[in-house]
């Protein structure tokens, strides 16, 4: 499954297991239409997103920032501290595709985003070629 969002803010990586590490981000997908009556309705769908085949991404998921996700969807069920039902989607993320948008990027040293933009493209192009973390564990 293919979707394209906003992120809603900047990717966490966290820290697992047995020196695992994954990074977490939520992002936005705007969906509309129009009524019988002609009337324009959107609707904003979040998904709680999760990938697993590398950190380097994360510094270039910052708010704002458009995004192209290939990968696949589960849901998951709760109940919170006050009893409340409550429900959200999971997107596990197998590819990235960074789009424009979002706060730019300094590279490290130079604070030229024309320079962190080139990087983006180059992190990104290692995503898109498969160059990743080995994980025999992956469901994908």
């Amino acid at each position: 499954m293919e979707i394209t969002g906003r992120l809603t803010g900047d990717a966490v990586v966290r820290s697992l297991s047995e020196d695992r590490k994954v990074v977490n981000f939520s992002v936005a997908v705007n969906d509309s239409y129009k009524t019988k009556n002609g009337e324009r309705v959107t609707q904003t769908e979040f998904f709680d997103c999760s990938y697993w085949l590398g950190t380097g991404i994360a510094p270039y998921l910052t708010k704002g920032k458009i995004v192209e996700l290939s990968g696949r969807v589960s849901v998951r069920a709760w109940i919170d501290g006050g009893g409340q039902a409550k429900a959200g989607l999971n997107f596990h993320t197998a590819k990235i595709t960074l789009h424009g948008g979002g706060q730019a990027v300094a590279n490290e040293g130079t604070g030229k985003p024309q320079e962190a933009k080139a990087a983006a493209m180059e992190v990104n192009a290692e995503v898109v070629q498969g160059k990743e973390e080995e994980h025999d564990d992956l469901p994908f």
